[in-house]
């Protein structure tokens, strides 16, 4: 009972980003907000890259960073954690391996960073995933939600940018509307992004989709 949406604890999570939607209705407008922002192309300088099946943290203070992001998305979810009180944030981009152990990591290294800083909630914001035809965004939505439901902290989901709200119509094909997204670690701003600069050792990262690597 640790998710809160729309400001109330929940007993049981919506399983599904329909239920979600019909339910607290704010996460659609919300949605629609964030989709009406303008996408940024991010570069090199400042930024931390996060490739799918990686995570990483960073606090405002950190004079090398200014930009945390992930872009290339499709039925994948990248899952924003942070701490309202110091800024501490967290991102990953999640694909369905190792979810449990990547929102575990999430948590702890925001509480970490949070450390010695005034109060705060922990917020969550979901962004990716559409409705493609073998529901695997889908099913990704419902695992993400169950384990940080099962988390023993409170966690407030702040947005929820997925599924059928990521999802435009072109001919007769799904497609995402919202690939990537970037969060500026000062200001706490998340915005959509696309990334031309990945980081280095780009291939080796990509690696781990072969090898079964997890984060």
């Amino acid at each position: 009972m640790v998710l809160v949406l729309n400001g109330v604890l929940q007993d049981e999570c919506p399983m599904d980003t329909h239920s979600l939607f019909v339910q607290h209705p704010v996460y659609r407008e919300t949605a629609t907000q964030f989709l009406s922002i303008p996408t940024k192309t991010v570069g090199a300088p400042g930024l931390l890259y996060v490739c799918q099946r990686e995570l990483a943290a960073v606090a405002p203070h950190d004079k090398n960073v200014n930009i945390i992001g992930s872009d290339d998305a499709t039925t994948c979810v990248i899952v924003v954690v942070r701490h309202s009180g110091s800024g501490a944030v967290a991102l990953a981009h999640l694909d369905g391996n190792g979810t449990d152990e990547a929102v575990s990591t999430m948590v702890a290294r925001v509480q970490e960073l949070a450390f010695g800083y005034p109060e705060g909630r922990i917020e969550l914001q979901l962004i990716g995933g559409f409705k493609d035809t073998q529901g695997y965004a889908e099913d990704l939505f419902s695992n993400i939600m169950q384990s940080f439901h099962k988390h023993p902290l409170e966690i407030d989901l702040t947005q929820a940018c997925v599924g059928e709200l990521n999802t435009i119509l072109r001919g007769d094909i799904n497609w995402p509307i919202i690939y990537g997204i970037g969060v500026n670690v000062k200001t706490g701003e998340i915005f959509p992004a696309t990334f031309p600069d990945k980081g280095p050792d780009l291939q080796l990262r990509m690696a781990r989709h072969f090898t079964g690597g997890h984060q």
